[in-house]
Parts: C-alpha cells; sequence; structure tokens
C-alpha cells in the first residue's frame, strides 16, 4: 500500500479566470456583439414575410456573407473541440485523416449550389424538405426528410451543447461567482438521486450556454445566424492564425518539436484502486497521483470518485511512463503536496498502447499513428482512403449546408465563394494539426479529458506570455466555432417542422403571426430537450459528428443529386434511395457496436470501407433501380425542373423523361 501524492495537480492546468478579468471582459464583449447582431436582426423581420426572412434571408447572401456562413456552421465544435483531441489522442497522422476538407467546398458548393438555387427560387422553396415535395409531388416524401433531418441533427446538437458548457467551464474557472453558483447546483443535483452523479460546473454552463444559444437564435432568425456566422469565423481563423506561432516558439520550434514527438511513448490504460479514511471526500476526474515507490509512478484519475464514507473504489486513469513527459510534469511550476489522507491499494492493470506495441516511440509522428487499442493503429491505408472520400463527399449532402446554397444572389457569388471557403479551410485545419501536436509537449496527461484540449492550450499560450486579455480572444474561437453550427441547426430544425409538418400538412392558411409563434416555440422546445440530453453526453465528441454528418449524407446526397439532375428520378425512387442510405449506414455501426464492443465509435466496415461509401453507394443504387421500376415522372414536373424553353412540347419532355 503505497502513499499517494498531489491530490490536486502535479501540473496544474490554468484556467481562463486565472489568468485575469481582462480575458473574461474580451469574451463578455465577443458575446455581447453577438446579442448585437441578433437585435438588429430582429428589426429585418418587421414588413417582411416571415418565413422567407427569418429562415433564409431574402435569399440575399453576398459572397462574404455566404462564404463565412457557409464555413462556420461546417467548422462546428468538432473542428474546435473533438478534432484537436483526436490530433492530440493520435499525433501527425491527422493531417491525412482531414486533408480531403480543403477540397469539400469545391464538391459541395460546386456540385450542387447553382442547380439548387434554382430549383429554390422555381418553387419557392425554404427548406430542404420543401424541395423533396415539391419535386415529387409528394408530401410524404417531405415528412421523411423532416424526421431523419430531427433525428441526426439533435443527436449532433448534443455533442455541439456538450463542447459549448466544456469550454464555459473553463472560461470561468476560479471565478468566485462561478464557484458559489456551481456549489449552489452540486447541492441541488445531491438532492436528486437522478442526477446526483453529474459535474455540477458542466450542468450549470450547460444552462448558460443553451439558455444564450437559444435566445439569440430564436431572437434574430436567418440574418442573426449569418451576421454572427460572418464575425464568428473572423474570430476562429484569428484566433488559429494567433495560437500557431505562440505554439511552436513555445515548444522551441517544429523541429524540436518533432524530436520530442519522435521519442514519446504513449501513456499506459490503467485501473486503480484508492482508498479514503475520511467521509465527504471526492477525487475528482483529472487528478494526478504519485505513489511513493522507486522510481515514483505518476497516474492521472479519467473519472470522478465520490466518497460519502470512508473506503476505497476502483478508477480508470492513465500511468505516465514516457520519460520526457515526467520531465515536463516535475519541472512544472506547482508544489507537490502530500496527501495523507488518501491511499493506494492496489494497481489493477496498466497496459501499453496497442500500437506502436510494446512502448515503442514513434507512432505520433508516423501514419497510422498511435492508439490505445486498435492493433492497426488509428488510421491505416484504408481508412485513409476512406476517410479522403468521406469528408469531400459528405458534406455534399448536409441538408445545413443545403440551406445556405438556397439563399445566395447571384452565380458570381457562388463561384468567389467556392474559393473562398477552400482557402479558409487551409488557414484552419493545418495549423490545428500543428497547434495540438504541440500541445503534447506543453500539456501532458489530457487524455482523460481530451475534448478540453483546445480551451486549456489556450489558456496555456497566454498565460506562457503573460497576455492574459489574449486568453478571452483565443477561448472565442472554439465557442464561436460551436455557436455558429448551433444556431444553424436550431433553425434547421425549426423551419422543417414548422414549414414542412406544421404549414403544409396540418394548417395552410396559418397567419404570419402563427407562424412566427410557432418558430419561436419550436426552437425553444429543441433547445430545452437537447439540453436535458447533453446532461450525459457520449465521451469523444468528434466520433458523434463523423456518425451525423455520414448519415446525413448517405441519407440526402443520392436523392437531392437524382432531383436536381436525373429527369427519370421517380418519387419512389427517391424515396427509397433515402431510406435505403438510412438503414444501411445505421446497420453498419449497429453490426460495429456487437462486434466491438465500442458503442459507435467503431462501426463495422465491409472490405475496410467507411459506412458513409457503403450508405451512399446502396443508397444510389436503390434509387436508380427503384426509379427504372416505377412509371416516369409526370411530363409537367420534368417540364418545370429540366427545360426553360417554351418551345419544349410536352411530347418531347415525356419522351426525354423515359431515358
Amino acid at each position: 500500500m503505497a502513499n499517494l501524492i498531489s491530490l490536486q495537480s502535479l501540473t496544474e492546468i490554468p484556467t481562463l479566470a486565472a489568468a485575469g478579468t481582462a480575458a473574461l471582459v474580451t469574451f463578455l464583449l465577443y458575446t455581447l456583439a453577438v446579442f448585437g447582431l441578433a437585435a438588429l436582426s430582429s428589426q429585418l423581420l418587421k414588413n417582411r414575410s416571415f418565413l422567407n426572412e427569418y429562415f433564409l434571408g431574402s435569399r440575399s447572401l453576398g459572397v462574404w456573407a455566404l462564404a463565412l456562413t457557409f464555413a462556420a456552421t461546417s467548422a462546428s465544435g468538432g473542428s474546435f473541440t473533438g478534432f484537436p483531441s483526436l490530433i492530440y489522442m493520435h499525433g501527425w497522422v491527422l493531417a491525412l485523416w482531414i486533408g480531403s476538407y480543403m477540397i469539400f467546398p469545391i464538391c459541395t458548393m460546386g456540385l450542387m449550389g447553382k442547380r439548387i438555387n434554382q430549383v429554390a427560387r422555381k418553387t419557392g422553396a425554404i427548406t430542404v424538405p420543401d424541395i423533396f415535395r415539391d419535386r415529387f409531388q409528394m408530401p410524404q416524401f417531405s415528412i421523411m426528410a423532416t424526421l431523419l433531418i430531427v433525428f441526426f441533427t439533435c443527436v449532433n446538437l448534443v455533442a455541439q451543447f456538450k463542447a459549448g458548457s466544456m469550454i464555459l467551464q473553463t472560461l470561468l474557472g476560479d471565478n468566485e461567482l462561478y464557484q458559489w453558483a456551481r456549489t449552489s447546483v452540486g447541492v441541488f443535483l445531491a438532492s436528486n438521486s437522478m442526477m446526483s452523479g453529474l459535474d455540477p460546473g458542466y450542468v450549470l454552463c450547460l444552462l448558460a450556454f443553451g439558455v444564450a444559444v437559444v435566445i439569440y437564435t430564436t431572437w434574430g432568425g436567418f440574418h442573426a445566424v449569418v451576421w454572427t456566422d460572418v464575425m464568428q469565423g473572423v474570430v476562429m481563423v484569428a484566433g488559429v492564425v494567433i495560437m500557431l506561432p505562440l505554439a511552436i516558439s513555445q515548444v522551441g520550434g517544429m523541429q524540436h518539436a518533432t524530436e520530442q514527438l519522435a521519442a514519446m511513448v504513449p501513456p499506459h490504460q490503467a485501473e486503480i484502486v484508492i482508498e479514503v479514511d475520511q467521509a465527504a471526500t471526492d477525487v475528482p476526474a483529472g487528478t494526478w497521483l504519485q505513489t511513493d515507490d522507486s522510481p515514483p509512478r505518476i497516474f492521472r484519475t479519467g473519472t470522478t470518485v465520490a466518497f460519502p464514507e470512508p473506503g476505497s473504489a476502483t478508477v480508470s486513469a492513465i500511468e505516465i511512463v514516457d520519460a520526457g513527459d515526467k520531465s515536463r510534469i516535475r519541472e512544472s511550476k506547482v508544489d507537490v503536496v502530500v496527501n495523507t489522507e488518501v491511499r493506494i491499494q492496489a494497481v489493477n492493470e496498466s497496459t501499453a498502447a496497442a500500437f506502436p506495441p510494446d512502448d515503442q516511440p514513434g507512432g505520433f509522428v508516423t501514419a497510422p499513428g498511435a492508439h490505445s487499442t486498435e492493433l492497426s493503429g488509428f488510421l491505416p491505408m484504408s481508412l485513409a482512403f476512406s476517410m479522403f472520400f468521406y469528408w469531400a463527399i459528405s458534406g455534399t449532402g448536409q441538408p445545413s449546408s443545403m440551406v445556405r446554397l438556397m439563399a445566395f444572389n447571384n452565380t458570381r457569388t457562388l463561384r468567389i465563394s467556392i474559393a473562398t471557403v477552400a482557402v479558409y479551410f487551409s488557414f484552419i485545419y493545418f495549423p490545428l494539426v500543428v497547434i495540438f501536436c504541440c500541445a503534447r509537449l506543453l500539456l501532458p496527461g489530457m487524455e482523460v479529458e481530451s475534448d478540453r484540449i483546445m480551451p486549456q492550450m489556450a489558456v496555456t499560450l497566454t498565460e506562457n506570455i503573460g497576455a492574459g486579455w489574449l486568453a478571452g480572444l483565443l477561448v472565442a474561437a472554439p465557442f464561436a466555432a460551436v455557436m455558429s453550427t448551433v444556431d444553424s441547426f436550431l433553425l434547421m430544425i425549426s423551419s422543417s417542422v414548422v414549414r414542412d409538418i406544421y404549414q403544409r400538412n396540418i394548417n395552410p392558411d396559418a397567419s404570419q403571426k402563427t407562424l412566427q409563434r410557432m418558430s419561436y416555440t419550436v426552437t425553444l422546445v429543441i433547445g430545452t430537450g437537447v439540453v436535458i440530453a447533453a446532461m450525459n453526453p457520449p465521451d469523444i465528441l468528434q466520433y458523434v459528428i463523423v456518425y451525423v454528418g455520414s448519415g446525413l449524407a448517405a441519407c440526402f446526397l443520392a436523392p437531392m443529386a437524382f432531383a436536381l439532375y436525373w429527369k427519370r428520378t421517380t418519387a419512389a425512387g427517391a424515396m427509397a434511395s433515402m431510406a435505403a442510405g438510412f438503414f444501411s449506414h445505421l446497420a453498419l455501426y449497429i453490426v460495429g457496436a456487437f462486434m466491438h464492443d465500442a458503442g459507435f465509435k467503431k462501426p463495422w466496415r465491409p472490405f475496410e470501407l467507411d459506412p458513409v461509401v457503403v450508405g451512399i453507394g446502396v443508397s444510389f443504387l436503390a434509387g436508380y433501380v427503384v426509379s427504372k421500376m416505377t412509371p416516369a415522372p409526370p411530363r409537367e414536373l420534368v417540364l418545370k425542373y429540366f427545360y426553360t424553353s417554351r418551345s419544349d412540347k410536352p411530347e418531347q419532355a415525356e419522351g426525354r423523361a423515359a431515358d
């Protein structure tokens, strides 16, 4: 039985509150600017068609508005929380994993942009289900599309709300008012048996984030979302551009950082048993523990353990085995405080990473990348090919992107925006890989809470140069990414429910006032529901975001491509395409959950093909086969959507539809 040393930290990671009041003020000014834009946007709703203005901004987006709202919505909380988490966990190979995101706007905006805008203007469509309903004259298709959008988007929102809450936790840190409120929330949660295991700080920040984003989205509508996306897009790229030189300089340059990473050994996954003598003792997640063995062993806990009574408990943890990491930890400025009230009974296990095997170095600088459980590493070659197609193709099938492509004002705007977004993403994603490879040297042991690496890195970089006020701007970057996605998704759900279910199926004669109240109500209800669901969120955000993104692509890419480009497509064929994409994609995740016992983190990949590739392939095949097996669409529809010349005769159109 060995004593434990330092229950609070060997390397106490600074919080934003510790960086000073200036950082908090900077962040609050940014938040106030968001609400100011919402207030200005709400004025545009007056004396205009509510639905067209609230959900599409009267189809008037220019180059910068389209480019930055498209980019900001696509660069979600996953880009600034889940993606940095994966970089930190697996290393340089993430540059290959994300590589095709630079051409994603070319595929998405180039393939869908002009055509979807034409069709939407021709029919007056406000939502993606609107297009399906009018293109195929099939109300049931619209409802089916709406239900899938609501399902996938709500799942994604849970991950985004978690990211927003975690960023706020880092922001508030040791703020006295926050600590008082956190304690009060903790007392309330402890009195409720269903909520007693929740982190009061996380719950408090989740509620604050949820209230803020729901209010400004409800208040301002599409223009508020677009204008804030423009501002948030600037904040995101500014944050990354500032962090890049700070990170490189603080690790001693790229060459030194790469040499250190090449020699680094991933930590072990461990399970330890700890014992306390005093009642009402908490051992929080992220606690550093060091045995008094010779040489000492260093652990960091991965879960919070509460001891209402004296006793023992088993805790998951990581063990730091890399000599460089141990040295960096011991060189920290925080004193090691001996705690005689907590003891270790046993180290049940301490398992080396599966790749590289046998504690070999090099996993963070070479493919396929370090991995704690996968013998093939993080990104084997077959998966690398799948991910290249995943980002480029799956983005094309995202309803949130399609909505923005329905709102630009002319073709010139689209052309310039494609190039603008491609350049913008280049300034975001590769610098993030560099920054968070450097984070392994500056912040060891973050595997236990890797989704918090972005805000923690922002605070650490600014603390190291004594510029606490700058931390507010840098933390605003991931916060902006989350908000820009959440507001767009909330608005997309609201528009789908109000327009495609309520107005077009339940109450076609609803007044503008009724639709306005209905839109506000739906946004509030969905936001509240997501907050409740996010109380106990998934572990790693990027896995959730990949599942949702690939699922939406499997459901919507093929049906939309058929609707826009193949005049022989039938309503039955398009619906079959959507259903086949959904069920084939879901089936691979369900089979993978049973095969690997890893939830939705590891789907089954037949022939090493990613579920999005299989889902899209099955979707296209089903749409083609069923369309060929069913009667050709009415000639009126073919004339309306594929021919603009008045010389086209119905007989010609009917013949062409049968091609």
